[in-house]
């Protein structure tokens, strides 16, 4: 008789408390490749006071010991009693996750605009150091406070300031783990790159990096800001030389507006040249966002508009010829500076912004303004559409090339489905959507230069035990065949992906159990009949939400409309709403029951737009294709069902059914 060596209880539940969450997975809330970016955590909230208008100065030191220390001129941390939890705010913000200045972003709230959003920057700073060392300047007093291993090790104590010490400000030195990190050396060029970045996007701020290891002291301060930059990084680069003048813009929302809260907008510098390497730089609320995101996507969008109806005004386009995004963005350098009052960012470490509205918002201020300065500088603007029309050629031959290499024969492609104008393989998608009415939407919502829609009507046949010369038998599979252009082959076959049409086909189905079934009916397709497709990545799953949260106005925001794509995020959303002082109940939910409930408008914004959709990838996992096929038989084997029963007894109370 077997026994149970692991056993399952109570007591087995483990609660992590403090500061336990980061030290116990630290990859979640930071890099782990060095301490640059709990340095940096330090770094952001100086520079989150000189965003607020108090701090005209941040000096950074790399002190001989291997720790570094953070100064700035700004108010200061706050040092009294928090009125809730009694103990010292300084303390507070150091020792606790989730707790921070920049929750309340209603008209006078300290941090109308900042990086910092879940108010666990510096406890990560703390909770991986060995030690970590405050000095407060505030309330004409200075104030200590010292920690180690985020635990406090000296409690906050008050002295009388010295002669010549700051009136206002905060000291924050620390003396990163090395258990934590791969390497303790700091990238002296990232860390350059990043001082550097904020004296640029706050002009008047003075940022200066001492290394008093061997007594090197570097300062920057920029008036000119942006521009300046620019200019600067691409002599740094190549020296190449802009084909017109830089075109910048600054401009934010006044109040009152229908969509945007107050002092939202942006600032952006942008350089087209004709050779020689790009600068691609972003920021949201001076947090550096190097892998992109909404708001470099709103700034696309953006240009494309202005200089694609600038060609079309002036009937620059030969025939033949389409304008894309990218052939406007295709040589284009830019440093885009924008301000969001709540910025949704790709995990902890925001290198990436997810907010949708940034893009409408980032394009709708970026547009007319280039649109303007084109229709002013009309000889610049005919030497920029030479350059843009010159990339479309160049892409247009290059997919030239490849259809030339596809078969001569032509299929009748099904009645059904709505195509795309593209031939680009790459770039084009199709959407095998449930229902006629969500295809309806989709095809009003699609953008039809590159995304197909094929409609399917109920259920697709189950064809893991189908064979293969019986599988056009079925309408639904036929119409799918032809229209991606590839013929059914099995794991072992080399078939003929010359005729592939679209590098993406995107499985679209409700948001509930019956979608699911659809979803599981057509991998099991794809991975029995068009296994090349599944392996070389181009299948993939949408994901539409199943919740719209609606969300008053307050203070400097609008109303909101937020998008959930289950329960848990539902909860998540939920929490941070009220975390961000919204009255329990002001919100209001609404559960889309169906793809056909969303508007055309909906459905590309959440589902369809690849700046904003989320789509999942699909791919064999943890199991090899043998065990695979094993638990795909046994899911969808018509002679299984004593085995899938004994299973679902098994596993069953694992499974999360929204029905």
């Amino acid at each position: 008789m077997a026994t149970r060596k692991n056993e399952y209880s109570e007591s087995s539940i483990r609660v992590l408390k403090g500061l336990e969450p980061v030290k116990q997975r630290p990859g979640m809330y930071t890099r782990t490749e060095s301490p640059l970016h709990i340095v940096q955590e330090v770094i952001d909230n100086a520079a989150d006071e000189a965003l607020a208008g108090f701090c005209r100065e941040i000096s950074v030191t790399l002190e001989p010991d291997g720790s570094i220390s953070v100064e700035d001129d700004g108010r200061g941390i706050p040092v009294g009693p928090h009125p809730e939890e009694k103990a010292p705010v300084v303390e507070i913000v150091f020792t606790r996750l989730h707790a921070g200045g920049k929750f309340d972003k209603a008209a006078g709230g300290a941090y109308s605009f900042s990086g910092g959003l879940h108010g666990v920057g510096v406890s990560v700073t703390n909770a991986l150091s060995s030690r970590l060392e405050v000095t407060v300047w505030r309330d004409g007093a200075a104030h200590e406070i010292a920690f180690g291993d985020g635990d406090v090790k000296k409690p906050l104590l008050r002295r009388e300031a010295l002669r010549g010490e700051r009136r206002t400000g905060t000291r924050v030195r620390c003396w990163p783990n090395p258990k934590y990190f791969d390497s303790q050396s700091i990238s002296g060029a990232e860390l350059v790159q990043l001082l550097r970045s904020k004296a640029v996007l706050l002009p008047g701020l003075k940022v200066t990096l001492i290394d008093a290891r061997i007594g090197r002291t570097q300062s920057w301060h920029y008036a000119e800001g942006l521009r300046g930059y620019l200019l600067e990084s691409l002599a740094e680069g190549s020296g190449a030389q802009p084909v017109i003048p830089l075109f910048d813009g600054e401009q934010y929302v006044a109040a009152g507006h229908d969509s945007f809260a107050e002092g939202e907008g942006a600032q952006w510098v942008v350089c087209w040249t004709e050779e020689g390497p790009l600068v691609r730089e972003s920021y949201v609320n001076l947090i550096p966002t190097t892998a992109g995101g909404t708001h470099e996507s709103g700034l696309r969008e953006g240009l494309f508009g202005a200089v694609k109806g600038f060609v079309e005004m002036h009937g620059l386009l030969p025939k033949g010829i389409k304008l894309l995004p990218e052939d406007v963005f295709a040589r284009a350098s830019f440093v885009l500076s924008a301000r969001v009052l709540d910025p949704q960012f790709q995990g902890q470490i925001k290198e990436r912004l997810n907010s949708r509205d940034a893009l409408r918002l980032v394009s709708t201020l970026s547009r007319p303004q280039l649109e303007l300065w084109l229709n002013q500088h009309v000889d610049w603007g005919k030497r920029l559409a030479e350059l843009v029309i010159r990339q479309a050629q160049a892409r247009s031959r290059a997919a030239q090339k490849v259809e030339k290499r596809k078969s001569s024969g032509v299929a009748v492609l099904p009645g059904k489905l709505t195509d795309c104008e593209s031939t680009d393989l790459a770039r084009n998608e199709l959407f095998l959507v449930e229902g006629d009415s969500a295809g309806g939407s989709a095809k009003m919502g699609r953008d039809k230069e590159f995304q197909a829609i094929l409609p399917l009507r109920g259920k697709v046949l189950n064809t893991w035990d189908a064979e293969r010369d019986r599988l056009f038998a079925n309408n639904e599979i036929h119409d799918i065949a032809v229209a991606i252009g590839v013929d059914p082959h099995g794991p072992g076959d080399e078939p003929d992906l010359s005729g592939l049409r679209y590098g993406k086909i995107a499985i679209l189905s409700d948001a509930d159990v019956d979608g699911s079934h659809i979803q599981v009916l057509l991998l099991t397709l794809f991975f029995r009949h068009f296994p090349k497709l599944v392996e070389r990545g181009h299948v993939c799953i949408a994901r539409p939400p199943l919740f719209r949260v609606d969300v008053p106005a307050q203070g400097k925001r609008p109303l909101r409309k937020l998008y959930c794509l289950d329960e848990a995020e539902l909860h998540h959303v939920e929490e941070k709403l009220r975390k961000d002082g919204i009255r329990e109940g002001a919100w209001s939910i609404s559960r889309f029951k169906g793809l056909g409930e969303m508007n055309a408008e909906q459905l590309w914004e959440t589902t369809m737009n690849p700046d904003t959709r989320r789509l999942l990838p699909v791919s064999l996992g943890a199991l090899d294709r043998g065990a695979t096929e094993q638990r795909f038989t046994m899911l969808m084997g018509k002679g299984e069902a004593a085995s899938r029963r004994a299973w679902l007894e098994e596993r069953g109370n694992e499974a999360e059914v929204d029905i």
